[in-house]
C-alpha cells in the first residue's frame, strides 16, 4: 500500500510549512499567548488565504478536501509549529454546519466568523451522549464546560436534550441570555465556561450521528497535532544530544542516551501509523471508524507522554524555560490527552467496541 502523500496533499504540507517556519517563532507564540485574545487575528485570517480552513471541508461546502487525510496533514503541521490559533474549532463545528447545509460554512471557509463546539458539560466527561442542557419553547438553557473559543466564537455549535433525544443548535455569540467566563488553557488559547439562559436558537436539520462524526475528525486532528509536536520534540531533542558536550564529546555519543533516544523513534513511528489507520477509517462504518480512532488516541496518548517526559529529561533544566521551544511543544503534548477522551478512556471504549 502506497502511504505517499498525493501532488495536492504535498503542496499543502509544503505551503504551509514553509509559512510556519518562516511567521511562526517561539517568540512571536509567547506574545500571542499573552495577549488577551490569545491567538493571532493576523495569523488566522493569513491561515484562511492560504486555503488551510478550506482544506477542512469537501468541493460541495465550498473546500477542496474534506477527508481525514486532509485533516491529519494540516494538523500534523499545526502541532509540528506548536500553533495556538483555535482551528480545531473551525473543524469540529464546521462539520456539523455542512452536514446542515448551512449558508454560514462559506464565512467560516473564509476565516470571517469563529466557531466553538459547546457540547461538554460539568458532569459529561467524555461521553457525548450526557447532555443536561435542555431545549424547550424555541429556547436553551444549561450550561456548558472547558468550551475553547468562547469568547471569540461568532456562534455556538450547541448540543442539548429535546425530550429524549439530544439534538444540535446554532447560537450567536451575542444572543440574549449568553454568559462567558473566560480562562488561558495551560497549553495556549483559550476556553470558558458558557451559560444559556431562555437563548434563542436554530435547530440544525442533521442526523443523529453527526455530533460523532465531527469528534471524529477531531480525533484524528488531535492525533495528527501530537504526532507533529512530538516529531518536533524529537528533532530539539537530538539536536541537543548532539550539541551538548560532557567528557570531551556530545552526549548523544553515550550508548544509554542512545537506547533511550531510538525508544523515542520506535514510538514516533508507531505514532505516525496509529495516525494513518484512524484518518483512512474515518469514513469506515461507526463501529470500525471508533475502534480505529480509540486505538490511535490511546496510542498517542501513551506515545505522547513518553516523549515528552524523555525529550524534557534528556535535555535537563533548559527544557522547562518559556523561551525554549521545547517547554510549549512538551506542555502541548501531555495535554492533548484529555481532548477528545484520554488513554484510559479510549482503551475502555476500544475494548467495549471490539467485543460487542
Amino acid at each position: 500500500m502506497n502511504f505517499d502523500l498525493t501532488e495536492e496533499r504535498q503542496m499543502l504540507q509544503d505551503t504551509l510549512r514553509r509559512y510556519l517556519a518562516d511567521k511562526y517563532t517561539t517568540q512571536v507564540r509567547n506574545d500571542i499567548l499573552d495577549s488577551e485574545a490569545g491567538f493571532s487575528a493576523e495569523i488566522w485570517n493569513e491561515l484562511a488565504e492560504l486555503g488551510i480552513i478550506g482544506a477542512f471541508f469537501a468541493d460541495e461546502h465550498g473546500g477542496f478536501g474534506g477527508t481525514g487525510f486532509d485533516v491529519a496533514v494540516v494538523f500534523e503541521e499545526l502541532g509540528r509549529a506548536g500553533v495556538v490559533e483555535p482551528l480545531m474549532e473551525v473543524l469540529v463545528a464546521g462539520h456539523v454546519l455542512a452536514k446542515a447545509g448551512h449558508s454560514l460554512i462559506e464565512d467560516v471557509i473564509g476565516g470571517g466568523v469563529h466557531l466553538a463546539i459547546a457540547h461538554g458539560e460539568p458532569a459529561s466527561r467524555y461521553d457525548t451522549d450526557t447532555v443536561e442542557t435542555q431545549f424547550a419553547d424555541g429556547k436553551l438553557s444549561g450550561r456548558k464546560a472547558v468550551v475553547i473559543n468562547a469568547e471569540a466564537a461568532d456562534h455556538f455549535v450547541v448540543s442539548a436534550r429535546d425530550g429524549e433525544t439530544t439534538s444540535l443548535y446554532l447560537v450567536a455569540g451575542d444572543a440574549v441570555g449568553v454568559t462567558v467566563q473566560g480562562y488561558p488553557l495551560l497549553a495556549g488559547g483559550r476556553a470558558g465556561e458558557v451559560t444559556f439562559e431562555n437563548t434563542a436558537c436554530e435547530a440544525l436539520d442533521v442526523a443523529a450521528d453527526t455530533l460523532d462524526r465531527a469528534f471524529g475528525f477531531g480525533i484524528v486532528a488531535q492525533c495528527a497535532e501530537t504526532l507533529g509536536a512530538m516529531e518536533t520534540a524529537t528533532a530539539l531533542t537530538g539536536e541537543y544530544l548532539m550539541t551538548r558536550q560532557q567528557f570531551g564529546r556530545p552526549i548523544g555519543t553515550f550508548q544509554a542516551l542512545q537506547h533511550r533516544m531510538a525508544d523515542v523513534l520506535i514510538e514516533l513511528e508507531q505514532a505516525r501509523s496509529a495516525v494513518i489507520n484512524a484518518a483512512g477509517n474515518l469514513e469506515n462504518d461507526a463501529r470500525t471508524r471508533d475502534m480505529a480512532l480509540s486505538a490511535g488516541k490511546n496510542l498517542l496518548g501513551r506515545a505522547g507522554r513518553l516523549v515528552a517526559e524523555e525529550a524534557i529529561q534528556l535535555h535537563g533544566g533548559i527544557a522547562m524555560t518559556q523561551e525554549y521551544e521545547l517547554a510549549h511543544i512538551a506542555k502541548r503534548i501531555v495535554m492533548a490527552d484529555h481532548r477528545f477522551g484520554d488513554t484510559d478512556y479510549h482503551l475502555e471504549r476500544f475494548i467495549e467496541l471490539s467485543t460487542a
